[in-house]
């Protein structure tokens, strides 16, 4: 057998491995979609509806119907704020409800002991002391006491407390500790809203106090009660106001305006100072100030949609942002306040940094991975281009036809997976031409032997092929 025949039958190079082209657009393909999935699920996460458990009660308290309708308009505006109510008893035990992490946001009161976990969001409304003594009655055959004009005189009488909330007694014995009257010495009795007016008629207490707001419903009626016989009710001016919110920060002295409770004459007949605190609506310490910030906004957005149908919600006011207010306000309150609220690309900016500098990391990642598989791809096509050199060599020596169609056969192959290189960028423009020259010559050597083949008898060609093979003739 020829030495030609010997490289014909060498085994040929296994085919090159996946194109390195379609495994990087394939890549390049899975890193675009994640970088496009990571953005699309942060924009999810922070655009989605978040829904806050909000604590509020008593049962059919105003308080409550207010964040019902809150719920409803904010459902109804697809907002991104849903509020899930969860009824208490009362302030206190919403107040406890946000401590113990059962709430997101309550309603309390602020004379009361605020959790440490809040901050407030915003004022609900504010509620004044009002402190009143109905006239007596006549026809009775009762010789009437003392008629009371101050404070100081309900020592030793009986006061009825309108509501059962004890906030409201603890409200009283503040004010009486101003006046130097002993809470121990004055009958302290509570009458639920529904009953002022019946204790009111039967005489059960010789003074009232009612907490609320200025137009509160409750006090009115229970102020209309106290009118009788032509007599109108002797309002008790807490003119100390200043002095007691010195001493407690919850409270602020305030004044009730000439006619606040109608009447005629005017209920009082001219303005009366007295003390008043607030209702607030507080978030959890830890809850996150964008989702704060969004709720606040949502709320006075649509307060004004709600005054027609609950005119507390005219009430509603921003927090105090000042540092030493008595009960902090949450950040995400005060950017709303302040006009600094954060917008998407503030609040997400880093991550959407960080993401681009991910997506340069996985490009060159990418590159280096699609420059290390063309490394195996040229590596693989220069064998084949010095396969194809010695196959010139063994062309021009090679004695038999078969030897060249099958030399030929596997030029083609060698030519296919060199286009294919070319293809996937693995072989310059320049390394193919050098490839080409090479082919050409292969081509020429191919036809030239077989041309020569053709010319010569078969018995010499025979007998070449045996003197080469023997070395001799």
């Amino acid at each position: 057998m020829t030495g030609g025949l010997d490289l014909v039958e060498t085994p040929q190079v296994a085919p090159s491995p996946r194109s390195a082209k379609r495994r990087m657009m394939f890549i390049t393909l899975a890193g675009i979609l994640a970088v496009v999935g990571a953005v699309a699920g942060a924009y999810y996460f922070a655009m989605r509806p978040i829904s806050l458990r909000i604590a509020v009660g008593p049962a059919n308290s105003d308080d409550l119907k207010l964040v019902q309708a809150l719920t409803q308009g904010f459902a109804q505006a697809h907002s991104q704020i849903r509020l899930r109510p969860l009824q208490t008893d009362g302030a206190t035990a919403s107040a406890k409800a946000l401590a113990d992490g059962n709430a997101d946001l309550a309603i309390i009161r602020g004379d009361l002991d605020v959790p440490k976990n809040a901050q407030a969001v915003a004022t609900l409304r504010k509620n004044v002391a009002v402190l009143w003594v109905p006239p007596p009655a006549k026809g009775k055959g009762k010789k009437a006491g003392p008629k009371i004009t101050k404070i100081a005189q309900l020592a030793g009488r009986r006061v009825g407390v309108v509501g059962r909330t004890p906030a409201n007694v603890n409200l009283l014995k503040v004010i009486l500790q101003q006046y130097a009257v002993d809470p121990a010495k004055v009958e302290i009795v509570q009458f639920p809203a529904a009953e002022v007016a019946d204790a009111i008629r039967n005489q059960k207490a010789d003074a009232y106090l009612a907490a609320g707001p200025v137009n509160s419903k409750i006090t009115a009626d229970a102020i209309a009660a106290s009118t009788r016989d032509g007599g109108a009710p002797t309002f008790l001016g807490i003119d100390s106001n200043e002095a007691i919110a010195q001493n407690h920060p919850v409270y602020e002295a305030a004044e009730i305006p000439a006619g606040a409770f109608g009447g005629s004459p005017d209920r009082p007949d001219d303005e009366v100072k007295t003390i008043s605190f607030s209702h607030h609506i507080v978030a959890r310490k830890t809850l996150s100030e964008s989702t704060v910030a969004a709720f606040t906004r949502q709320l006075f957005a649509i307060r004004q949609a709600l005054m027609n149908e609950f005119p507390l919600a005219a009430k509603i006011e921003t927090p105090d942002t000042d540092k030493d207010a008595a009960l902090p306000v949450h950040p995400g309150a005060a950017a709303f306040v302040d006009g600094e609220e954060k917008t998407f690309l503030d609040r997400y900016s880093d991550y959407i940094w960080w993401g681009l500098m991910a997506l340069s990391a996985m490009g060159s990642a990418g590159a280096w991975f699609a420059g290390y598989l063309k490394k195996d791809e040229r590596h693989n096509n220069s064998s084949l281009r010095e396969r194809l050199l010695n196959m010139i060599a063994a062309a021009r020596r090679s004695d038999s036809m078969e030897e060249l169609d099958r030399m030929q056969a596997e030029a083609d192959d060698i030519l296919r997976d060199t286009l294919h290189c070319f293809e996937d960028g693995a072989i310059e423009e320049g390394a193919l031409t050098a490839f080409n020259i090479a082919l050409e010559q292969f081509h020429h050597a191919v036809a030239d032997r077989k041309a020569l083949l053709a010319s010569i008898p078969q018995n010499l060609q025979r007998a070449g092929a045996q003197f080469r093979a023997t070395g001799t003739l």
